[in-house]
């Protein structure tokens, strides 16, 4: 498919330097703001495949930016403006390096681990008796560390923060309310969309002056899981599958196709067709979690765009 934006190389104003994540680019300007570009890569199993999905940076750009707006009374965040629909520019912050994972039900890898038969996630227990994605008493928080491109993030667990000094007793503790804080507003708002939250992960960084903001993306489809809450109970007391709306979709084509981001497995062809399925359902679960209609930017020339619309916005920081 023609028309994604997988790379970019962009020559901003006083730019100092470019990092390059799983899907997002974000460049350094002036060590003060940060531009970042949500690119149409599609990474499963820390992996990034090879052909882009059209929409998919708009759509998670988009989603994002609404929930830092939805929840900046609560937690505050990095973001300044989106100049265009694939960009946020915000503050430069120092990244904490861990992920903030957290799950309100026993699904995903926290279901592959007690499928396993470990009882143990991050340090965590979790109760004899679970099916797949049943309901937790309480939501749990279970780490991650956060890896460079082409390695695989690794559960850790709170004690092993704090005793490898990671993370600060002082700082964690903060990290952990602002995650629990922010779940509870993400499953609010889930819940009047017909969702369930089911688990996500945050990403924190702190200003120049010292301040914990969120940052990245926030209760994106590749950050998070959502199932329909009509039927949620149905299925599973006859144990069926949950309709989710996730990037699970991607992952299970992957395993259906032998590959799971394990050394020596060959990633599956991505034929149009596949891709086209995948651009629709990135849009169903945007206008399912926003509860409104996407509207598809201008990809004739998505990279000239995305630059004009960059520039324009610097030059009145100028």
């Amino acid at each position: 498919m023609s028309n994604t934006i997988t790379t970019t190389n962009f020559n901003f104003p006083d730019q100092k330097s470019v990092y390059r994540g799983k899907v997002r680019e974000v460049y350094n300007i002036n060590d003060e703001l940060l531009v970042m570009v949500a690119t149409d890569r599609l990474s499963a199993f820390d992996v990034v495949l090879p052909k882009g999905i059209p929409y998919k940076g708009q759509i998670l750009n988009q989603i994002a930016t609404r929930f830092m707006e939805l929840t900046e009374d609560i937690v505050p965040n990095w973001l300044i403006a989106t100049p265009d629909p694939n960009v946020a520019v915000g503050h430069l912050c120092e990244p904490f390096k861990v992920e903030m994972v957290i799950r309100g039900y026993l699904s995903g890898h926290a279901a592959r681990e007690y499928a396993a038969g470990r009882r143990q996630i991050c340090g965590v227990t979790m109760a004899e008796g679970l099916k797949e994605n049943d309901k937790f008493p309480e939501p749990i928080i279970t780490p991650t560390t956060k890896a460079d491109n082409g390695s695989h993030d690794e559960d850790i667990s709170r004690e092993a923060i704090l005793s490898k000094g990671i993370v600060s007793e002082e700082d964690y503790i903060v990290l952990e309310k602002f995650t629990r804080d922010l779940f509870q507003r993400g499953t609010e708002i889930a819940a009047d969309r017909g969702l369930i939250l089911v688990d996500t992960k945050y990403e924190f960084g702190k200003t120049k002056e010292g301040v914990i903001v969120l940052i990245d993306e926030i209760h994106t489809p590749d950050s998070s899981r959502y199932f329909y809450a009509d039927g949620y109970q149905e299925r599973q007391d006859k144990g069926e599958e949950q309709k989710q709306l996730s990037k699970e979709f991607v992952r299970r084509w992957l395993i259906e196709n032998g590959f799971q981001g394990q050394e020596g497995q060959q990633i599956p062809e991505m034929t149009d067709a596949y891709i086209e399925s995948v651009s629709e359902r990135y849009i169903e679960l945007y206008e399912n979690i926003l509860g409104e209609k996407f509207v598809k930017a201008d990809i004739a020339n998505i990279d000239q765009r995305i630059d004009k619309n960059v520039l324009d916005y610097l030059s009145t920081k100028a």
